[in-house]
């Protein structure tokens, strides 16, 4: 992995982490294929439970795109549909991990960097944490890939208001529309972060997974097949639920081996 992404483990958690402080951790395309490649390997390790994505330096989760760089990678329409593939291959690897995500933030989360926090299951941010996507003041858009993530969040309404203002605003606000879960004092937002991650992990696995999938797919409007229905009780027959069951009824905590 580049040193601008760093993936770390301790026990079944998992943190990656965007590693250019000296810029706010502005996204360039070398780090958008680290996350990409970070995030296909850690779903591929069933012994997780848990990623933690956040920036370094405390002071911003991501400051957005790193504007230096489109002069030499996204200076016209073709060169940044090409770009393009990278950040949505990275995007769809966060949106589609296998393990429960949670997004820790401090400071800035703009631009890309909101782009990159829709997308992860939870948000848990800082009181003076601010959010918002002012590519407007560049004369760009959101692509489709890119404004996905956020209508699924806060729904289309709320969407244009955020991008077609492009104001930046605070934590207040953004749990107000949703695109966090949680705001917290900002000394406490990688305690809490972590300790919500452990909640995770300390669940069933099987069962987290399970509940990913149906969530994503309740968001279709087509109608549950029999099949579909049908395995919402297939966890009855699982491991993890014996081990469950015989825990709670010994008063005991259950230690789940994901089978």
């Amino acid at each position: 992995m580049t040193s601008l992404i760093l993936v770390e483990r301790d026990d079944r958690i998992a943190t990656v982490t965007l590693n250019k402080p000296d810029k706010m951790n502005a996204m360039d395309q070398v780090m958008w294929q680290g996350l990409a490649d970070a995030f296909a390997e850690l779903s591929a390790d069933d012994e997780l439970r848990c990623v933690v994505l956040r920036g370094a330096g405390g002071k911003a989760f991501s400051a957005g795109a790193d504007i230096e760089e489109f002069q030499r990678s996204r200076a016209n329409a073709a060169q940044a549909a090409a770009y393009a593939e990278v950040t949505h291959r990275a995007m769809h690897a966060i949106a589609t991990s296998k393990h429960p995500t949670l997004a820790v933030i401090e400071g800035a989360c703009v631009g890309g960097g909101l782009e990159i926090a829709t997308v992860c299951d939870m948000r848990i941010c800082g009181s003076s944490s601010r959010f918002g996507v002012p590519v407007n003041k560049l004369g760009l858009v959101m692509s489709y890939g890119e404004l996905g993530g956020l209508v699924d969040l806060v729904g289309g309404a709320t969407a244009l208001e955020i991008v077609l203002e492009g104001r930046v605003f605070d934590a207040k606000e953004a749990f107000e529309k949703r695109l966090v879960n949680r705001v917290v004092d900002d000394a406490a937002v990688l305690e809490q972060g972590y300790a919500t991650a452990r909640r995770i992990a300390n669940g069933a696995p099987l069962v987290a997974r399970w509940h990913k999938k149906f969530v994503r797919r309740l968001a279709q409007p087509a109608p549950l097949s029999a099949e579909e229905n049908a395995e919402a009780y297939a966890c009855f027959d699982t491991e993890d639920f014996r081990i469950g069951f015989q825990a709670f009824l010994a008063k005991g905590k259950p230690v789940f081996t994901g089978r």
